[in-house]
């Protein structure tokens, strides 16, 4: 077992629950620093402080998992996965039938993502000292769950940082199908959990897809990035008189348009534009009643995050030069190294650009399925803002 010793004063954010210990706040470490492995933390003077999951390749070279003197274990895993199965029964999100079960650190699993689509789980180990104990953390969900097949989507920024090769495929009981039916507050989408964004669908956004029909009816709606349709869907159900639904990705707005048939919505090839959503924002010059932007994430690393704010203060000030007086903005960010407070800082600079006095109506966030712990801010990735536009 591997055991890491912080500098002087470098303990206090772990003590104060922050579940992150970088490189450059450990000044020695015993045993084994080559390979991923349970790990105790000490402070300066070598007093026990934590206990977690060592990664040598990534500059957060720990990641703890508990501040309790106890074994990390199958039955540790089972019980972390039970807390968060017992959230989830108590919440909202289980009227659908995809929700999340993991959620990282949110959920005192640092690495570890779980969705759920119907009989289905589908799993990110995006760690190299989480994907140690896969084969641990594959039987608690099969015992705690006993879901038709677990499945694996492992890759991304934080593998490679990592240098861990993706991995994907089935971990237990059967291969999912090509496309997952799922449904979701009276809506049926198929979600591509082989290709597609995330573990293939955006889970995190279903409260806004809520708040966003509460706002449609009779409105003409601009879904920038809209990948598999569910924004367009929902502002459809509402009663919107027309969505324009705008994709980069081909096979993006073939599931958009297929989620759009099932629900019997308006699908034609005239509202699902194939475009990249900067160029069209630019070029078009039709204006919108309501405006959904909900672009990828921009910011991958911290040194991004520069380039990033230039990206989203384009987006929104040519969206809001596409709003109608009185219009609506709902704007997005999922960039976890921009903050909360950055990104509004953006787009209130895009507002004064356009010359548009501007309200804010609510700041949405990620839905209740992915909680965030108090104690790691970081958590905290989705931000949005629904903005009215004035003259």
């Amino acid at each position: 077992m591997l055991k890491v010793f912080l500098k002087k004063g470098r303990e206090l954010p772990v003590l104060r629950g922050h579940s992150w210990i970088f490189s450059g706040a450990v000044e020695k470490a015993h045993g084994d620093t080559e390979a991923p492995s349970t790990t105790e933390v000490f402070d300066h003077s070598g007093k026990w402080i934590a206990r977690g999951l060592s990664s040598p390749k990534s500059q957060i070279r720990v990641r703890v998992l508990t501040w309790r003197d106890e074994p990390i274990d199958r039955d540790f895993f089972r019980r972390r996965i039970l807390d968060a199965l017992e959230l989830r029964r108590r919440q909202p999100a289980r009227s659908a039938s995809a929700w999340r079960l993991v959620n990282g650190e949110g959920d005192f699993l640092p690495g570890l993502i779980v969705d759920r689509y119907g009989d289905f789980l589908v799993c990110q180990f995006l760690t190299a000292g989480i994907e140690a104990l896969k084969a641990w953390i594959v039987e608690a969900l099969s015992e705690l769950l006993s879901p038709k097949g677990i499945f694996e989507r492992s890759e991304g920024r934080v593998r490679e940082e990592e240098e861990l090769p993706p991995s994907l495929g089935v971990l237990a009981g059967e291969a999912p199908p090509e496309r997952l039916a799922i449904e979701e507050h009276g809506f049926r989408f198929e979600v591509d959990v082989w290709r597609g964004q995330k573990t293939g669908f955006f889970l995190d956004q279903r409260d806004n897809r809520a708040f966003l029909g509460s706002l449609a009816p009779g409105e003409r709606v601009l879904d920038c990035f809209c990948y598999s349709g569910a924004f367009s869907a929902y502002a459809y159900r509402a009663g919107a008189r027309e969505v324009i639904s705008v994709d980069s990705s081909g096979p993006a707005l073939e599931l958009a348009r297929r989620n759009l048939e099932l629900n019997g919505l308006p699908a034609g090839d005239e509202t699902l534009i194939k475009a990249d959503a900067f160029s069209y924002l630019k070029a078009d010059d039709a204006s919108f009643d309501t405006i959904v932007l909900d672009p990828p994430s921009l910011a991958h690393r911290r040194a991004d995050a520069a380039a990033a704010a230039g990206g989203y203060k384009f987006l929104n000030l040519h969206a809001f030069r596409r709003v109608k007086p009185g219009g609506l903005l709902l704007t997005f960010s999922c960039s976890q190294h921009v903050s909360a407070d950055l990104f509004q800082k953006i787009v209130f600079g895009a507002a004064v650009d356009a010359r548009r006095r501007v309200a804010v109506l609510k700041r949405l966030g990620q839905s209740v399925d992915h909680p965030v712990s108090l104690h790691h801010p970081e958590g905290e990735y989705l931000k949005g803002l629904a903005l009215r536009v004035l003259n």
